[in-house]
């Protein structure tokens, strides 16, 4: 199945719910990352820029999986 092509058959609502929460917590996760990433950018610049970019990354799957999940047939 190629991630720009219909799929071939429906997907159960356990797995979607179970997609959706994935979704939420990666974004959720990613954003408190950033976050925290740019407050102890202040006291140590390393940790901080790799908690940024960590964080920015692991949302960034999470709003790529919501448009994946919003190709998907339900």
């Amino acid at each position: 199945m190629g991630v720009l092509k219909p799929p071939s058959k429906a997907v159960s609502g356990t797995a979607l719910a179970r997609l959706q929460g994935v979704i939420w917590v990666l974004i959720y996760a990613g954003l408190l990352a950033l976050v925290l990433g740019i407050v102890v950018d202040r006291a140590d610049e390393d940790d901080g820029q790799t908690l940024m970019v960590a964080g920015a990354l692991v949302a960034a799957v999470g709003f790529g999986l919501i448009y994946l999940r919003s190709k998907i047939r339900g």
